[in-house]
C-alpha cells in the first residue's frame, strides 16, 4: 500500500475533476477535504486492487445529489457509512469510490482514512455520472444494495434492504437527496475483494493523481493532458449564455460558448445533466456521453464544474475516451436511457471518429 501525501491528494483532486465531464462535485470541497486531513493527522492508504483478500468486503461510498447543492460533514458520513457496516455484520476491509470528481472522490478517501482502512486504487465509472445505478457493477450485475442513504448531517438514516431493480435504487436515492435540500450520503455496491479485482475501473485513482501531477508542473498544462491521454481539443471560447435549474435531485445546466482563435465564428453548446452529456459545435453533435467531456478554464488548466460556469468565462472543452466497459453494448444501453430522460436522443458516436486526428 502507499500513504498519499497531501501533494498526492491535491493532484488526485485536480486528476480526478479532469475526469469528472464538469461534474462530480466542486474540486473546492476536494481541497477543504484535503485540508482537514492534514490538519487531523489522518492518512490516506492506497490500496492495489490486487492486494486486496478475495474474501474482503468493501464499500462504495460518495454523496448524491444536485451538484449545485455543497456541504460536507466527515462524521455524519463515517456515522452513514458505520450504519451500513453495522446492517451488513461484518466489518469493511476498505473503501471505493464510486466515481471519479474534484470531491467524491475525495469524500472516498475521507471516510477511508477516519476509519483507518485503505482506499482502493479502483472506481465505479472512470468517470462522473449522473444516476446511481450508471456504474460498471450494473452491466456484472452486481447488486446496488443493501444501501444506506443519509442526509449531510445523517439526522436523518435510510436502510434500502431490497429493490425491484437497479432503476428503483436510484429513484429512492435521488427522491431522498432533493427531500432533504438536494444533497445525500450513499454507502452501498458491497464487492468482494475478488469482485474488486474485476469489476470496476483499475489503477483509476493512481491515473488521477498522475494527471493532476502533470496539471500542476506543465507551463501549458492542456496540450500537456491531452497528449498524455489521447485526447481532443472541442472547442475554446467565452461563455455568453448560461441555463440553470435545481431539481428532482440534479442541477440542469445549458451553456452556449462563443468560438475563439481557430474556433473563431463557431458557437458551442453545452448539455449537462450534473455532468455533460452532449456537446454541439454549430448545431451538429461533437461529443456525447459516454466519453467524457470536461470543461477547463482555459487560463489555469483546471476543470470547472458544470454548476459554477458563469458567463464571460474563458473555457477550454476537451473530450476524452469513455473507459472500454462503458462502449460495450451493455454500457450503451445503460447510457442511452440516461441520455434519452435528459431529451438528448443522439445515437452514440466515439469522439475519436468526430474528432480524427
Amino acid at each position: 500500500m502507499k500513504i498519499l501525501s497531501t501533494k498526492d491528494l491535491l493532484n488526485l483532486v485536480d486528476g480526478a475533476a479532469i475526469f469528472s465531464a464538469g461534474g462530480g462535485g466542486a474540486p473546492e470541497e476536494g481541497y477543504r477535504i484535503v485540508q482537514e486531513l492534514e490538519k487531523e493527522g489522518y492518512m490516506v492508504k492506497l490500496a492495489d486492487p490486487m492486494e486486496i483478500p478475495d474474501q474482503a468486503l468493501i464499500v462504495n461510498f460518495a454523496c448524491v445529489g444536485a451538484t449545485a447543492s455543497t456541504g460536507y460533514n466527515s462524521q455524519a458520513a463515517v456515522k452513514a457509512l458505520k450504519t451500513l457496516q453495522e446492517y451488513v455484520g461484518r466489518e469493511f476491509y476498505a473503501v471505493i469510490p464510486i466515481e471519479l470528481g474534484g470531491l467524491n472522490t475525495l469524500v472516498a478517501a475521507d471516510v477511508a482514512a477516519r476509519l483507518e482502512i485503505p482506499l482502493v486504487d479502483a472506481d465505479g465509472a472512470g468517470r462522473a455520472v449522473p444516476e446511481v445505478h450508471l456504474k460498471v457493477y450494473t452491466i456484472d450485475n452486481i447488486p446496488l444494495v443493501p444501501m444506506v442513504i443519509s442526509d449531510i448531517n445523517a439526522k436523518n438514516i435510510v436502510i434500502v434492504k431490497e429493490t425491484s431493480n437497479f432503476k428503483s435504487a436510484e429513484r429512492i436515492a435521488r427522491v431522498l437527496a432533493s427531500e432533504w435540500n438536494q444533497l445525500a450520503y450513499t454507502a452501498r455496491r458491497i464487492l468482494t475483494g475478488k469482485q474488486v479485482k474485476t469489476s470496476p475501473i483499475q489503477h483509476s485513482l493512481s491515473k488521477a493523481v498522475h494527471i493532476g501531477k502533470i496539471l500542476h508542473e506543465s507551463s501549458n498544462p492542456i496540450d500537456a493532458i491531452l497528449t498524455e491521454l489521447k485526447g481532443f481539443k472541442i472547442f475554446e471560447g467565452t461563455v455568453t449564455k448560461v441555463e440553470r435549474k435545481t431539481s428532482e435531485g440534479f442541477t440542469w445546466t445549458r451553456i452556449i460558448v462563443n468560438g475563439e482563435k481557430a474556433y473563431k465564428g463557431k458557437i458551442l453548446e453545452l448539455k449537462a445533466k450534473n455532468e455533460i452529456l452532449a456537446a454541439y459545435i454549430n448545431e451538429k453533435l461533437a461529443a456525447i456521453a459516454p466519453d467524457i467531456i470536461t470543461p477547463i478554464d482555459t487560463k489555469t488548466g483546471k476543470c470547472i464544474t458544470a454548476e459554477k460556469i458563469a458567463e464571460k468565462h474563458s473555457l477550454t472543452v476537451i473530450g476524452l475516451r469513455a473507459p472500454e466497459k462503458w462502449r460495450t453494448e451493455k454500457g450503451l444501453k445503460l447510457w442511452q436511457e440516461v441520455l434519452e430522460k435528459a431529451e438528448i436522443h443522439e445515437k452514440y458516436v466515439p469522439i475519436e471518429h468526430i474528432h480524427k486526428c
